[in-house]
C-alpha cells in the first residue's frame, strides 16, 4: 500500500535499518513457529510455512535462523500464540490496522490502547475500520525483474488481479485465497519474488499534511517496534513535497 510503502522510505533514509532488522527478523522468525505449528513443518506441504520462510530469505535472514524457528514449533513453542487485529483511527482521522501475535492478549491490548491514545487518536472495536480495506494478496517483484509490460504479461498468466510498475519495482494484487497459486506461477516465470503477503489494501487513501504525516508516522513506528505486533496498514497517501519535509526533519 501506498502509505506504508512511502513510510518505510522515509524510515531507511532516517538510518533505522539497523534496528529495523533485528525486530523484523524477530517477527518473521515468530511468523514462521506459528506457521509451523500449525501445519506441517515442512515448506512444500505447507503454504503458509512456505510463503514465510520465502519472505525471511527474501529479507536475508539467515538460513540457520530460519531453521532454528521451524525447529521451535517441533519443542511446543509457538502454542500459547494467538493472533489478533486491532482496528483504530490515528491522526488525522486515517484508518489503521494492525495484525498481532501474542502469548498475553491483554498485554498486547492495553499498549496498542496506549499506543493510539498518545498519538491523538482511538482504538476502535473489531471491523472499525477493516471495511475500508480489502484482504488481498500482494506480491512485490524488484525493477530489474522485467519492464512493465513483461510484469503485466506474467502477472494475467499468473491469474493476478492488478499490477502498479515504477521505478522502485512492481506490486502485484491477487485475490487473497490465491496468493499460493499466483506466487508460484510467477516464481516460474520471474523467479523469487522480494516478499509475497496477504495485506489488507485500502479501497481509498487520505492525503495528509506533514504535521500529521509526522505524527501518523510516529504512531506507526511505535507500533511496529512492539514485540507483539507483525504488520500495521493505513489509507495514507503523501505528496513528494511532504515525504521530503518528513524525510529532512
Amino acid at each position: 500500500m501506498a502509505g506504508h510503502s512511502q513510510f518505510k522510505n522515509i524510515m531507511h533514509r532516517k538510518g533505522r535499518q539497523d534496528k529495523a532488522r533485528s525486530k523484523l527478523f524477530s517477527k518473521l522468525a515468530k511468523e514462521i513457529t506459528v506457521a509451523a505449528k500449525m501445519g506441517m513443518p515442512d515448506p512444500d506441504m505447507n503454504p503458509r510455512l512456505r510463503l514465510a520462510v520465502q519472505n525471511a530469505k527474501s529479507q536475508s535472514m539467515p538460513k540457520d535462523n530460519i531453521e532454528r524457528a521451524i525447529k521451535k514449533s517441533q519443542a511446543g513453542e509457538g502454542d500459547d500464540y494467538e493472533e489478533i487485529r486491532y482496528e483504530g483511527y490515528g491522526p488525522g482521522g486515517i484508518a489503521v490496522v494492525v495484525e498481532a501475535m501474542t502469548d498475553n492478549r491483554n498485554r498486547t491490548a492495553s499498549a496498542v490502547r496506549s499506543y493510539f491514545t498518545k498519538s491523538g487518536g482511538s482504538l476502535g472495536e473489531t471491523g472499525s475500520v477493516s471495511f475500508m480495506f480489502d484482504r488481498v494478496g500482494q506480491i512485490i517483484y524488484p525493477a530489474e525483474a522485467g519492464d512493465a509490460d513483461t510484469i503485466m504479461e506474467a502477472a494475467i498468466e499468473a491469474g493476478a488481479e492488478d499490477v502498479i510498475s515504477d521505478e522502485n519495482g512492481h506490486t502485484i494484487y491477487c485475490a487473497f485465497e490465491d496468493i499460493n497459486d499466483v506466487s508460484t506461477a510467477l516464481g516460474a516465470s520471474l523467479g523469487e519474488a522480494e516478499s509475497v503477503n496477504p495485506i489488507w489494501k485500502p479501497q481509498n487513501t487520505i492525503d495528509v499534511d506533514a504535521d500529521k504525516g509526522a505524527s501518523l508516522m510516529r504512531l506507526i513506528d511505535t507500533l511496529e517496534d512492539d514485540d507483539d505486533v507483525q504488520t500495521v496498514y493505513a489509507n495514507f497517501e503523501m505528496s513528494d513535497e511532504v515525504m521530503a519535509q518528513l524525510a529532512d526533519g
